[in-house]
């Protein structure tokens, strides 16, 4: 449970409910599955967050352009 509020309280309260209901949703999601995977809620952050979104984001932009270019030479 110690995780959980530690997790829980590396945030303050945004002042929208929506947004608020759904971090506390996140963040116990993340807690769990830093459980499952044996790491801590901070590290399962920073791979989300700092690795596989920026790398995904890059992944996108990269298959867009080939597309657009795909697109250019049918056109």
């Amino acid at each position: 449970m110690n995780k959980y509020v530690d997790a829980y309280n590396t945030m303050g309260n945004s002042g929208n409910e929506i947004l608020d209901f759904i971090f506390k949703v996140c963040v116990i999601f993340l807690v769990d599955l830093a459980e499952i995977l044996g790491l801590s809620y901070e590290a399962i952050n920073i791979i989300i967050f700092v690795i596989l979104q920026p790398l995904l984001i890059i992944i996108l932009f990269i298959l867009w352009r080939k597309e657009k270019r795909k697109n250019k030479i049918i056109h």
